[in-house]
């Protein structure tokens, strides 16, 4: 499972600029739980097509408030 979540966030990585990258990180040590799930949201988009452009700081902290309000 730990080696399908590291593919699973190589291929998110590749949709990231380096400061969302940066942001991921710090997600990942302070709220895991929200990190995993952040990561599923948007490997879910790139499986279904629906992520097509980089993700900048700015447009992953909108998708970690939209997130945390559910």
């Amino acid at each position: 499972m730990q080696h399908q979540l590291l593919k699973l966030e190589q291929k998110v990585k590749k949709y990231l600029s380096s400061e969302a990258i940066s942001r991921l990180g710090n997600l990942k040590t302070a709220h895991p739980e929200l990190a995993l799930k952040t990561i599923m949201v948007l490997a879910n988009a790139i499986d279904a097509g629906q992520l097509t452009e980089q993700i900048d700081d700015n447009g992953l902290k909108s998708l970690l408030i939209q997130l945390r309000q559910k």
